[in-house]
């Protein structure tokens, strides 16, 4: 684990009233969600109730060529999906959207987040006979869909059934052979919002940029709990599960998830990181000649910062375009070499300067000392770091890869110590009290990983790979 937190899944669905080219739209959208998985990226089209898939690991430019679109070729439904792994390895068979046959027709599932009671249900579908094919919890949800669906006689009302069920985080676009369903678990964990397009097709994305890459027009949000189902009849939505439990959406989604363009649940993301940087700037003055930002999520808090200090902002590094997310890389060794490759200080705007740098997390500080060196090596005479998150004190079971608290640095050392260790003349954390406060008002966000308590049961083992250690364990 590096200085970034490894991210989620991002998920896309597309209901049009007429025939059309979906795999495009579908194409694009998953590209404007690309930063929130990068390891897989996957289209399931639906022609009247025949699915065709395209799935593979890699960016979406890689895995989508042309070809490969025109193969999937014309259909009224369309579900796609990118993905990082946070429960399951990356592998083929955990690539989504899932597909699932079964004597009603088939179904295409592509979910977003991580359930915390995945376990305990598993293993009861597996001695009730299921025969499971990938090491996923979006698996056992479809297990649960599909079941449930033999039994209520609509997806839908499938969907509402699985809902008292399942446990944690999901945001869910599904296809049916007729329909279209996006749903969000009661606590809003994940954000999901709704489109509309001038052809009359509606949208359901993860993020309302996906929205903006196939021109359509921002909706609404998904409600936490709600049910919204998109059929030749219309939109139709079933609320029986909001307002069941408060909302808890993931406040990291702000900090650094969600691309800055996005507005989820009504905040805007660039605002509520310009606010980060306001109360850094009021909780640790410093005296400086420049704030920098650590791209791309450190930016708009250095902005903030700025505006809010009066030191002047300026751009000090430069980015490869070429280089994804340095997290991405398989070893530790490997991603700090990433860093070099990826961000490389502008020497005239930081060399004999005092910066104040900003950027949105430390996690294991190897990384972060890494950008430091860098910025010394430049000439940078002072560095004040500023980090737009608390510390991550504890691991998170609702789709983000912070598995265990082992690695974290702020369990082990104090503030001063994990400035000395990153080589910063100084280090100040956002407070928890002002990370609640990102969108104005306290919306009652999910702030566990910062030592801000469990809204929900916590499973025994949070390992993403702990399907993979079952089936060696048990042969």
């Amino acid at each position: 684990m590096d200085r970034h937190i490894h991210e989620e899944c991002g998920v896309f669905g597309i209901y049009s009233p007429r025939t059309d080219d979906l795999a495009s739209l579908v194409y694009y959208g998953l590209h404007a969600l690309q930063h929130r998985g990068q390891e897989s990226a996957g289209i399931v089209l639906n022609d009247d109730g025949v699915f065709r898939a395209c799935r593979d690991v890699g960016l979406v430019s890689e895995v989508f060529t042309r070809d490969k679109l025109h193969a999937l070729g014309r259909g009224n439904i369309a579900v796609g999906h990118v993905r990082y792994a946070t429960t399951g390895a990356d592998n083929l068979r955990n690539i989504q959207p899932l597909l699932i046959n079964h004597h009603k027709g088939s179904m295409a599932l592509a979910h977003n987040g991580n359930l915390t009671n995945a376990y305990e249900l598993r293993s009861t579908l597996e001695q009730q006979g299921s025969i499971f094919h990938t090491t996923t919890d979006s698996e056992v949800i479809a297990y649960e869909l599909v079941r449930e669906r033999l039994r209520c006689g609509s997806i839908e009302e499938a969907v509402a059934a699985v809902m008292d069920v399942l446990h944690g985080a999901y945001s869910l676009v599904i296809s049916s052979p007729a329909k279209l369903i996006a749903a969000r678990d009661p606590f809003g964990f994940r954000p999901l919002c709704l489109g509309r397009r001038a052809d009359g097709a509606v949208v359901a994305a993860s993020e309302s940029c996906a929205l903006d890459a196939i021109g359509a027009e921002f909706w609404r949000d998904v409600e936490p709990g709600e049910v919204v189902t998109v059929d030749e009849q219309g939109v139709h939505s079933d609320r029986r599960h909001c307002g069941a439990v408060p909302r808890h959406m993931c406040v990291f989604e702000y900090i650094y998830f969600a691309r800055p363009d996005s507005v989820l649940d009504g905040a805007s993301v660039c605002l509520a990181r310009q606010r980060a940087g306001e109360f850094l700037a009021r909780e640790y003055p410093v005296e400086a000649d420049a704030v920098v930002g650590v791209p791309d999520s450190g930016l708009d808090a250095a902005v903030g910062y700025a505006r809010a200090s009066g030191i002047p902002y300026a751009i000090g590094f430069t980015k490869s375009k070429y280089i994804g997310r340095t997290f991405i890389a398989p070893t530790q060794s490997e991603r700090e070499e990433g860093v070099s490759l990826k961000l490389n200080p502008i020497r005239s705007v930081v060399s004999g300067k005092r910066i104040v740098l900003i950027d949105d997390s430390i996690v294991r500080g190897t990384t972060c000392r890494r950008t430091v060196d860098q910025l010394r090596r430049a000439g940078a005479r002072e560095i004040h770091m500023r980090v737009s998150a608390p510390p991550f004190v504890a691991p998170c079971y609702y789709g983000t890869d912070i598995d265990s608290a082992d690695s974290l640095i702020a369990n082990r050392h104090s503030v001063d110590e994990i400035a000395q260790i990153i080589g910063v003349d100084s280090l100040g954390y956002l407070k928890l009290e002002h990370a609640r406060l990102l969108t104005g008002e306290d919306r009652g966000f999910c702030t566990a990983c910062f030592g801000g308590g469990y809204p929900t049961e916590t499973p025994p083992s949070g390992n993403k790979s702990r399907f993979e250690r079952r089936i060696h364990e048990t042969g």
